[in-house]
């Protein structure tokens, strides 16, 4: 996850530019491929000219990255001469307060970039292009493990986008940090109580050092108090999805607990109200010494913020009784034309979803500094392919495994848990109650939750 949606009118000007983001054929025939039968779907014609854009290129501030990325756009167009790609690096990826209003307005790339928590609301609302044809040859695509496939797909089995990562849950810390602090990186908390100690102690560094960072906009910190609840044991919402199911003792422990490390410990800073990319900013500063996040996190902290790879570790939440799942790829525009969907999904395949190269490219990764051995996807779990992926990623690694070790060893065991239906309307309400806690000494958590609660059943009423 990492993004979340909220509703912006467009104007005019919008309007008269939404074509200026989609996608060029040189074939006349523009009618959208949704619901096009396999039998129709023959290969791209290479005589066939074809421009696409894709949203989610590294920016050119992440030098090393941004590198590979055109490396591998000219290694792709060099295959497929006929196929034109545009990068669109805009950084965030995902702006939420601009995402929905782009969606609606068709301003989105051929291949545009999303999160689990987004696929299926896109997929409703019919703002996606139907790929299933398109994909039913690809052999990568039937590797991937089909928990994250249904998150790209609707209730009938149609696909209409693809996987390019899935994660689960834990806690990053700053290893620096904690020998700074006294602290040992090889065995980190377990518990709470041992994070709120931990917090205190590197908070007493001083020079700016926070202990423990959190979100509360954005709906990044919707999102984080439902990874945390259920780390507890606790849910969001009923097993139904009809009514909520966080004002319980789990859904008060969290809130309790940041409100303790705030207001009594005051060892997590004044500055509150953070949403994605603050707490990498200061992870990648070496100023935060702990947050919840999935092993990416130590990937865009070095690609992006300046992090040293070598200085931060993972481990799972403390007593997990289950962990938040996440992920990102991709969807094709609804108004790409049928050759424009075919150029986007073999760029996709290429890209995204095959060993050796793009995103896996770890041999080509470790000669431009790009750290490799992070175990930040487990898009393939434990088949053929994903065993072949660890291998490659241990092969080509740059980074100590050992910092990850209490993530990969803790992980074992623990349930992935998918996130709630409707959920980035659902985290943009939890992010009030965060938000009040974080920032409101008196908060009082059983209204917080109460109130809460009443809006989130009547958001749920009305969902589909």
């Amino acid at each position: 996850m990492r993004t979340r949606p909220v509703a912006v009118l467009l104007t005019a000007a919008l309007a008269l530019t939404a074509t200026a983001c989609g996608a060029k054929s040189s074939k006349d025939e523009k009618k959208p491929a949704a619901g096009a039968t396999a039998e129709a779907v023959a290969p791209l014609d290479p005589n066939t000219k074809v421009s696409i854009s894709v949203g989610c290129a590294p920016p050119k501030t992440a030098k090393a990255f941004r590198a590979d990325w055109d490396a591998d756009i000219a290694k792709f167009t060099q295959q497929h001469p006929n196929i034109t790609i545009k990068s669109d690096d805009a950084f965030p990826c995902i702006v939420p307060e601009t995402f929905n209003a782009k969606l609606a307005g068709g301003q989105m790339d051929t291949a545009y970039y999303v999160y689990y928590t987004d696929t299926q609301r896109i997929i409703n609302n019919k703002q996606a292009a139907d790929i299933t044809p398109y994909i039913a040859g690809l052999q990568s695509v039937k590797d991937v493990n089909p928990l994250f496939m249904k998150a790209f797909q609707d209730t009938g089995g149609k696909t209409y986008g693809l996987p390019r990562k899935a994660y689960t849950t834990g806690l990053v810390f700053n290893r620096k940090l904690f020998t700074d602090a006294g602290l040992d990186p090889a065995n980190p908390p377990k518990t709470w109580a041992e994070v709120r100690d931990a917090a205190k102690k590197i908070a007493g560094l001083g020079n700016g050092t926070i202990g423990y960072g959190e979100y509360s906009a954005g709906n990044t910190g919707g999102w984080h108090f439902t990874t945390s609840i259920y780390g507890r044991g606790g849910s969001v919402v009923s097993e139904d999805g009809k009514t909520a199911a966080f004002n319980t003792p789990e859904g008060q422990a969290v809130l309790q607990n940041l409100k303790d490390m705030r207001w009594t410990d005051d060892s997590m800073g004044t500055k509150q109200l953070y949403r994605w990319e603050d707490l990498m900013k200061l992870m990648g500063s070496g100023k935060l010494g702990m947050m919840i996040g999935a092993p990416d996190v130590v990937t865009e902290t070095f690609n992006n913020f300046g992090a040293d790879p070598k200085n931060i570790g993972v481990t799972t939440l403390p007593e997990a009784q289950g962990s938040l799942l996440g992920g990102d790829g991709y969807m094709i525009n609804p108004k790409a034309t049928p050759d424009e969907i075919k150029a986007a999904v073999m760029w996709l395949d290429f890209h995204e979803l095959t060993l050796g190269q793009g995103q896996f490219d770890y041999a080509r990764n470790k000669t431009s500094g790009r750290p490799v051995g992070i175990p930040e996807n487990i898009l393939w779990g434990a088949n053929a392919t994903g065993q072949k992926e660890q291998e490659l990623a241990k092969q080509y690694s740059t980074v100590p495994t050992e910092n990850f070790s209490p993530y990969i060893q803790g992980s074992v065991g623990i349930t992935p848990r998918t996130e709630p239906p409707n959920a980035q309307a659902v985290y943009a309400i939890l992010d009030t109650v965060m938000s009040a806690v974080l920032t409101r000494k008196d908060a009082d958590i059983a209204k917080l939750l109460s109130d809460a609660e009443k809006k989130v059943n009547t958001l749920l009423a009305r969902t589909k």
